[in-house]
């Protein structure tokens, strides 16, 4: 049997250079007929770990995603026939796979939408370009989708994986597709036709999004559910749950049921519940009075701003919880690197911004922008204690919307 089969040392090695030199610009045959039986045993893990070692030799995410596509459609049809546990009913993994589903019929139908467009004379072209904007829109509330392995699987998986940089490269694609869907928007609100631009784009969006749910089933999920054990699928669960779920119905706590294999066995079903501990009755001294922890969760939680903190070593501590929230956050990030909580794009300014506060240049940053129709201002500062030292950073973001108009002076009270 081939070398490739049995060393997979050898086979990433192999792919690894047929996916490099694709990047360079190599006949793609020539490669292909090379690397064959590399390519023909292929798993998601060789995938993972070829990419991963793409990053660490410093190839830029923006040129891993330039050649990704041509490089993946030689890989397919090798993954397609890999075999796995696929996730039943009462999974987390089911219920983002029946969203898949739901996504590709919104796509199937927003290509028929255009064809009308653009081969039937007979429509009402100006119907059918608000009938086109209302799917954009639509395929808009995917982010649900996207923000929650963003927010809850992807923390779970850097845990377990030590190659997980591919998952910063799917971040940045995920912020291409709703890159994509807002600039669609914005040009048919401005043209209200089809042009060239515009088509070109919408082949981009639909390449973008198909092969994102192929990446995802093909490759993530097959390795998330070898690697990750049944309780942390439970808190992946309980988590989802209270994301919620898009284009299919929420599923009931009773649904939501995970069997282990050995339990599958013995037909035992075990329920993903968890209660947090009480924090009523105990009380800390704060130099300027007394608090129960649970009155110090009520307060934060009831500012208008949200609050996060990050210890001085770069991970994750708290978050606040407020009524209504600007960024996502889920209690999978708690202990991550605050690093792999943006995408590659960004995480440059918060490694600046990091650096700034622990040589002390720096005690604060401020960025302000408009989102959802309001104006929110993100504040960083830097914490110290008493002797000076860097113990972190806490961010907050607060809608000023409503701030920014207010002139001369209120002094009584008006609730009308």
């Amino acid at each position: 049997m081939s070398e490739f089969i049995n060393n997979r040392e050898k086979r990433i090695e192999a792919l690894l250079s047929f996916s490099m030199g694709m990047m360079e610009g190599k006949d793609g045959k020539t490669l292909i007929d090379k690397y064959s039986e590399a390519i023909e045993n292929i798993t998601p893990h060789d995938v993972i770990e070829m990419e991963d070692r793409q990053v660490k030799k410093g190839v830029e995410v923006s040129k891993i995603k330039k050649h990704i596509e041509k490089i993946m459609n030689v890989f397919n049809p090798y993954l397609e026939k890999y075999e796995w546990d696929k996730p039943e009913k009462g999974h987390p993994l089911y219920y983002m796979m029946e969203e898949n589903k739901k996504l590709k019929i919104i796509l199937n139908e927003t290509k028929e939408v255009i064809k009308k467009i653009e081969f039937d004379s007979e429509i009402n072209k100006d119907e059918e370009l608000n009938n086109l904007k209302e799917h954009l829109r639509k395929l808009q509330k995917f982010e649900k989708h996207y923000v929650r392995k963003e927010n809850i699987l992807f923390p779970y998986l850097e845990k377990k994986w030590n190659n997980y940089s591919p998952l910063q490269v799917m971040w940045s694609l995920h912020d291409d597709i709703r890159k994509g869907l807002k600039e669609l928007l914005e040009l048919l609100e401005k043209e209200n036709k089809l042009n060239n631009e515009i088509r070109k784009k919408f082949g981009q969006l639909f390449l973008t999004m198909y092969r994102m749910v192929f990446k995802e089933e093909k490759i993530i999920f097959p390795i998330a559910v070898e690697t990750l054990t049944e309780n942390e699928w439970k808190e992946i669960q309980k988590q989802s749950l209270e994301e919620g779920y898009i284009f299919i119905d929420t599923p009931s706590k009773e649904d939501m049921i995970i069997k282990n294999r050995a339990e599958k066995e013995k037909g035992i079903e075990s329920i993903s519940i968890s209660n947090d501990f009480s924090l009523e009755g105990v009380f800390l001294g704060l130099g300027t009075g007394n608090l129960s922890l649970e009155q110090i969760k009520m307060m934060i939680n009831n500012l208008p701003v949200d609050i996060t903190y990050v210890d001085e070593n770069d991970k994750v501590r708290f978050f606040s919880n407020p009524e209504e929230r600007f960024f996502p956050r889920s209690k999978a990030i708690i202990g991550r690197d605050v690093q792999n909580c943006h995408p590659p794009e960004s995480v440059h300014i918060v490694e600046n911004i990091l650096d700034s506060f622990k040589s002390g240049d720096k005690d604060k940053a401020r960025f302000w922008i408009q989102m959802k129709g309001k104006f929110v201002l993100i504040e960083y500062f830097a914490l110290r204690d008493n002797s000076g030292n860097y113990r972190g950073t806490i961010e907050v973001s607060q809608d000023i919307t409503e701030l920014r108009e207010l002139e001369g002076e209120k002094r009584l009270l008006d609730w009308e």
